[in-house]
């Protein structure tokens, strides 16, 4: 067996198994789940039309590449959204199944395991496929702590020169995942200096890029990043976005990397041989799905009325920050996180994910520590009634 396997630590949900093992939660109340990232709106019906309309596609093997509609899709997608003046559809988007399964299998790609102790760079909390990536691929992970005095932005002097000079990848997710912070351009500027000065390769996870408040002001990315810091070819850059936040899709497994031509012709090929082409028809289905954007303004505004609702309801007993983007809500315990998370469980049937289940023990601390993050992804209703229910449990905890 790969010995990497024992270094991996259980899942965040196997942890909350085993806090809630043996408690009774209170039935006289409704369950509300809020601990998982998954999106409960409508799944819009012109995708799943699009889908039913492409089944002839699955007589056929598809490629890895995907088909030229899907990438153009895309293309025309991230020009319009990132403001590009220009991305190559042949060389330099790739469809994947979820960015779950690119994210994981691009340090495959990336790192060298004969190289002296290589190293891959987390934020802290992060997503736990960061971790798991670099582990099985042979490197050890580093974190950058994300703290709410500095606005939960990246602080890369955590990290000694020592470290920078074995690292190979820097995983970076903004809006976060689950601070809700994005990426500033100075912050975008440090960390591309350090990529020229150290030579790795930056992997930005997006896939919550699409979940913001502002219509008029949608989170900087990546490549926007890249193009106005005059990076041109966005060298040892790669941006991994998603439909299953955006478009409400997440069983339909389809995002896409893109950026650097040179890596994903390397991505690609181990692609070739990995076997994660995307199923025809659900091609089909994503280029319709990135060709609209309408319903991703109606999946905005649900997101802005719960948010509205739960902040002015959480404020009346807790300081509570509104996130920059995404749909999880960050919040500080007046008791230790998996203590809240139990007793919410027990006595308000309400289901949320302790912080430090999210992070590690790095600089003396664990960032996670004394916060839950609540994903506000089921309806409105559900979700105002459980800010109501957590603000009695704040109340009688005070």
């Amino acid at each position: 067996m790969n010995p990497n396997l024992n270094q991996l630590q259980p899942y965040p949900f196997q942890k909350l198994r085993q806090l809630f093992d043996g408690v009774v939660r209170n039935a006289k109340l409704s369950s509300i789940e809020l601990q998982i990232g998954e999106p409960k709106h409508a799944t819009p019906n012109f995708i799943r039309q699009a889908m039913i309309d492409h089944l002839d596609g699955l007589s056929t093997y598809p490629t890895t590449l995907g088909t030229a509609a899907l990438r153009n899709s895309i293309a025309t997608w991230a020009k319009r959204r990132f403001n590009l003046l220009e991305i190559n559809a042949d060389t330099q988007i790739i469809p994947v199944n979820g960015s779950r399964e690119a994210l994981f299998s691009f340090a495959q790609t990336v790192i060298d395991p004969g190289a002296n102790r290589p190293a891959v760079v987390c934020p802290n909390p992060f997503y736990q496929i960061y971790e798991g990536a670099a582990l099985l691929a042979g490197a050890t992970p580093y974190f950058i702590n994300t703290l709410p005095e500095n606005h939960f932005a990246l602080d890369f002097s955590q990290l000694s020169d020592e470290v920078w000079a074995r690292t190979q990848l820097i995983y970076v997710c903004s809006p976060n995942n689950p601070t809700g912070g994005v990426m500033k351009l100075d912050v975008w500027r440090e960390l591309f200096a350090l990529s020229d000065r150290y030579g790795f390769v930056i992997a930005a996870d997006e896939c919550y890029s699409e979940i913001y408040f502002d219509e008029n002001n949608p989170p900087l990315g990546a490549l926007d990043a890249a193009q106005q810091l005059g990076r041109a070819g966005f060298p040892r850059l790669v941006v991994f976005n998603s439909l299953s936040k955006r478009s409400n899709v997440p069983g339909l497994r389809s995002g896409f990397v893109a950026g650097d031509a040179a890596l994903l012709e390397k991505f690609l090929l181990y692609r070739t041989y990995h076997g994660s082409a995307m199923n025809p028809s659900a091609q089909a289905a994503s280029a319709a799905a990135w060709r609209d954007e309408m319903h991703v303004v109606e999946n905005r505004r649900l997101y802005a009325q719960k948010f509205s609702a739960a902040v002015a309801l959480l404020s009346e007993v807790t300081t509570v920050q509104m996130p920059d983007a995404s749909f999880y809500l960050w919040l500080k315990t007046p008791i230790s996180d998996t203590e809240f998370t139990k007793q919410l469980y027990q006595d308000y049937n309400v289901t949320v994910l302790p912080g430090s289940y999210l992070a590690r023990d790095a600089h003396d601390m664990n960032p996670g520590k004394n916060f839950v993050r609540i994903a506000l992804v089921a309806s409105p209703q559900e979700c105002i009634e459980a800010m109501g229910r957590i603000k009695s449990l704040v109340t009688h905890l005070s």
